[in-house]
């Protein structure tokens, strides 16, 4: 009788079992499935084990991959707290996380992090490196630019100002006055990480004077932290549009910063790069406007300029010393490589303009020497910028083994991080660029 109710026990536990183990397991999967939210308006500390479900989890996320001993990452840290907060109550919210890219190196190779910090906007879980600043106040205006719509629909003069206003100054501003949202909208969402589009439908005889359009439709491209404006008036087909909007995506004159040279690679143009002596006194700022000049008439250009004063290494790696004579203009390929134009090694105090225009042409004729860039430290940067860190490797690798054999007596524990510096910043007034330590990147201030 036992035998035939242990039995019967044993029958009834197989029949139910299966039932009631899966519940069992998604009650456990449930318990075990790391859960996020943004409400808290926290920065989240992610680890490699739920970094990936952090980045699936939310619609946008931006990443510090950091590293404890870092200074940069330590002045960092409460701007991100307090922009976490304000992230959190937009109507489409931004989380902000963080994790220890020098601890779990597998994530920071992933994601190619060659110095810290390093900070990562996750699209729908598509990554994109921030170059924006660091403030919070100002972080929270450039995160906005990426939940925005790809094209505001503008209905009155004041909504106009409202969104020039909210856009604020770190990137172009494009406006279509009069335009059909469908001829811009291919170009708004393919080049929505680097400006600002909309267009404006009705819209008074003032606002066309303060734009200083006079018929539509018009493309109106501004540049808030440059002072420029540029307007399109056609022909509105696609190659047109597009090649106004990549040339209008910079300004006419750009100086030159860490930061900036970042744009320069994503623009296929040769480069025309002035060295000025210092780009703050007034000589060199009227030589900017025959700058500008130069460019509104060389659209198939990219110029910029750079003081000797406020980065001598950069101006250094173009043969300029303290002897030279400025300004000094060469053509470069934004690589290794630039040209100087025979008969136009620098540039004469009188009729400027002209110097300018005759270099131009020149190059254009071909009357051209071809040269390489000489400072091997600043082309360790350039390499870094481009993704080619084959060069810094090296030298890494050559330098561990020189310490090491100076210093056998001593115990030495070398970190596993083979880039050297990376910069990720800009200063906004023009001082000396200082080189930071290596794997280090500068703070942004604004």
């Amino acid at each position: 009788m036992k035998n035939k109710m242990l039995f019967l026990s044993l029958f009834i536990f197989l029949l139910l079992a299966p039932a009631s183990l899966p519940s069992i397991a998604t009650a456990e999967t449930e318990q075990q499935k790391p859960q996020f939210s943004v409400d808290s308006g926290k920065v989240l500390e992610l680890v490699e084990s739920n970094f990936d479900a952090a980045i699936s989890a939310f619609d946008y996320i931006l990443v510090d991959f950091y590293a404890p001993w870092c200074g940069h990452c330590k002045r960092l840290a409460p701007q991100l707290d307090k922009a976490a907060r304000i992230l959190a109550d937009l109507k489409q919210p931004i989380s902000i996380a963080k994790i220890d890219a020098d601890k779990y190196k597998r994530v920071g190779s992933k994601y190619g992090i060659d110095g810290y910090p390093t900070l990562k906007i996750f699209m729908h879980g598509v990554p994109t490196e921030y170059y924006g600043p660091r403030k919070a106040d100002l972080l929270v205006r450039f995160l906005k630019k990426f939940v925005a719509p790809d094209v505001a629909i503008l209905n009155s003069d004041s909504a106009i100002s409202e969104f020039v206003e909210a856009a604020g100054t770190s990137f172009p501003i494009f406006i279509g006055f009069g335009l059909n949202e469908s001829a811009i909208s291919h170009f708004a969402v393919k080049y929505k990480k680097r400006a600002w589009f909309s267009v404006a439908k009705d819209f008074s005889d003032k606002t066309m004077e303060f734009y200083d359009f006079d018929k539509v439709p018009a493309l109106v491209a501004r540049h808030p932290n440059y002072d420029e404006q540029s307007i399109f008036y056609g022909p509105f087909e696609e190659k047109f549009i597009e090649d106004y909007i990549k040339q209008s995506l910079l300004p006419l004159a750009l100086p030159i910063t860490e930061d900036t040279l970042r744009l320069l690679k994503d623009d296929e143009r040769k480069i025309i790069l002035t060295i000025l002596e210092d780009e703050t006194d007034e000589r060199s700022k009227g030589f900017v406007k025959l700058l500008k000049a130069a460019a509104s008439a060389n659209r198939d250009f990219v110029f910029v300029f750079v003081g000797f004063k406020q980065w001598q290494e950069f101006a250094g790696s173009f043969e300029v010393s303290k002897k030279t004579k400025l300004p000094k203009m060469v053509v470069w390929d934004g690589d290794e490589e630039y040209f100087s134009v025979v008969g136009s090694d620098s540039i004469e105090d009188e009729d400027q303009g002209s110097q300018i225009t005759r270099f131009i042409q020149g190059y254009k004729d071909g009357n051209i020497i071809q040269k390489r860039i000489s400072s091997g430290s600043f082309m360790g940067f350039i390499n870094s910028m481009i993704g080619v860190g084959t060069v810094t490797i090296i030298v890494f690798g050559v330098a561990v083994v020189m310490m090491i054999q100076s210093l056998k007596e001593e115990p030495l524990t070398v970190g596993t991080r083979a880039e050297g510096d990376y910069p990720s910043s800009s200063t906004s007034q023009p001082e000396a660029r200082q080189p930071l330590r290596s794997g280090e990147k500068q703070d942004k201030e604004d």
